[in-house]
């Protein structure tokens, strides 16, 4: 697949992830929005609902209060009055309504009419009945208009007490704090809200004069606000104010079940990068092992041609065969062969290391020491381009717990990589420095070549990695030999580093645990 592809479903895939992740993100946001709008509307109707409830309760403590009063100062006055003629009888009730300075209210009065049957032929009774019926009915209707006038005179006096008696009184005295408070829990519950809330109540000029017991400044940014009295003049009006320290949980609490779609949306998401990241790295693994393979074939044809050609040669009639003839023969098919082995070698080395089964066997030897016997066996090949190798001996305690073989030539290969990149307009110079402190022994192999640059010096470790790739067959190799200098460090529990500039040279630094004693 073509990077270009991979890179169009990537891009076309995170958007889409991303589109779905704001998606929910908007929804949740929406509805906390909402929540938190039903919330306010909630509230304001729960507190004006009290509000109300704190008014009515006032007015009708002045009622009961006020009607006793008025019905203890009202009086009534009766009077009976003999007809001679007809001999019938009229009682009078006035009632009447006083203020303590005298002044009346309101009056009315009941007229009944009784009548004598033994002084009233028989004759007229029936024709007094209807009459005294017509009279009943409307003295009736004259009773209850008058009892009218009279209620209403009452509840006057009670209106114009509440009017002018009640907003005169503190704000304190006017309130039932503890009233108040159960009529908010209600009507908080009859709208649907069980949290916890804190409130005050505060004159208009803002002087507070109640704050409940367990009040607290929490969730106190997000406060309402309710007048008291708000009939009353301005500044006899009283101001509550109500807060819940546990808003955002409440409002939190209706869409905590998008939670689990936006952490599956999230994973799916890092899934995604993650499998992207991976696609990436085993096309690039893949380009590497075509080139590995694209190198080996051109590393492998050498020998075998060399190899093909002597043997032919031998089998070659019309060639003399002469000592020095065979002997250059057998040296070359002895040198290709051992050629061919090395290749294989670093091969099977790297796969045995990937499946983890390298068995090290390990003995204390001498850092310095063995620098030195390496040095010695590869001052030939340096002189032969014309460079030399000088040693920096400075470890004191140089002994060293490691495997014999691989750490050799793990040093073999960093010497290596240092001719094969050396610089063809001067001569090699390699310096091998060994020195160590309390708790690590290190040795450093620094050159004079061409160097690397700093994006690729990050690069250079890993297995397959060559600077010069693909069909550039200037130096030889398959891009295995610093992979395996790693791993043979990593397993020994060291380290190495590299440091490089263009056009001055490499260095190569290992360190390694010093063996404890004891």
């Amino acid at each position: 697949m073509k990077k270009s592809t991979i890179w169009t479903i990537a891009i076309v895939m995170g958007l889409s992830f991303m589109g779905l992740l704001y998606l929910q993100l908007s929804y949740i946001e929406d509805m906390a929005k909402m929540k938190k709008e039903q919330f306010d509307e909630s509230v304001y109707r729960a507190l004006y609902q009290a509000s109300h409830n704190l008014e009515m309760n006032e007015t009708s403590r002045y009622l009961e209060k006020d009607l006793n009063a008025v019905e203890r100062r009202a009086f009534r006055q009766d009077s009976v009055m003999v007809d001679g003629l007809d001999g019938s009888v009229r009682q009078s009730h006035q009632f009447s309504v006083a203020a303590d300075d005298g002044t009346v209210y309101s009056s009315f009065q009941l007229n009944a009419l009784e009548v004598r049957p033994a002084n009233v032929p028989k004759a007229m009774i029936l024709r007094k009945d209807k009459n005294s019926l017509a009279e009943a009915s409307k003295s009736m209707q004259e009773v209850l208009r008058n009892r009218y006038i009279y209620q209403k005179a009452l509840l006057d006096e009670v209106v114009y007490s509440i009017l002018y008696t009640a907003s005169e009184k503190p704000l304190k005295e006017r309130v039932n704090f503890k009233m108040l408070d159960l009529d908010i829990h209600e009507e908080l519950l009859n709208n649907g809200i069980d949290i916890p809330y804190h409130f005050t109540v505060s004159t208009a000029d803002g002087r507070e004069v109640y704050r409940c017991p367990d009040y607290s400044e929490k969730g106190q940014e997000h406060s309402y606000t309710q007048e008291l009295f708000r009939n009353d003049p301005p500044s006899k009006m009283g101001i509550m104010k109500i807060h819940f320290p546990e808003i955002n949980s409440y409002i939190f609490s209706g869409v905590r079940f998008m939670i689990p779609s936006i952490v599956f949306t999230g994973v799916l998401l890092v899934t995604f990068i993650f499998t992207i990241v991976i696609i990436f790295r085993q096309k690039r693994y893949s380009e590497m092992k075509n080139d590995f393979v694209n190198n080996m074939t051109h590393e492998l044809k050498t020998p075998i041609a060399s190899i093909s050609l002597a043997a032919q040669m031998l089998n070659d009639d019309s060639v003399p065969k002469s000592e020095n003839m065979m002997k250059h023969l057998g040296g070359v098919i002895a040198d290709e062969s051992k050629r061919l082995r090395f290749l294989v070698e670093k091969v099977l080395q790297m796969s045995m290391f990937d499946k983890k089964d390298a068995v090290f066997k390990k003995k204390e030897m001498d850092l310095n020491e063995l620098l030195e016997n390496i040095a010695n066996s590869f001052t030939l090949r340096v002189e032969h381009t014309g460079g030399k190798i000088m040693m920096d001996i400075g470890a004191v305690d140089s002994s060293i717990y490691v495997d014999e073989v691989h750490f050799s030539n793990m040093i073999h290969n960093l010497l290596d990589n240092a001719v094969k990149y050396r610089d063809p307009e001067r001569p090699i110079e390699l310096v091998l420095k060994t020195w160590n402190d309390d708790k690590h022994l290190y040795f450093s192999i620094q050159d004079n070549g061409q160097g690397i640059k700093k994006e690729n010096l990050k690069k250079i470790f890993d297995k397959f990695y060559r600077v010069h790739t693909g069909n550039k067959h200037d130096v030889k190799g398959f891009g295995l030999g610093l992979a395996y200098v790693k791993k043979v460090v990593d397993l020994h529990q060291g380290d190495i580093k590299a440091e490089s500039e263009v056009g001055k040279g490499t260095k190569f630094t290992v360190s390694l645990p010093v063996i404890e004693i004891g």
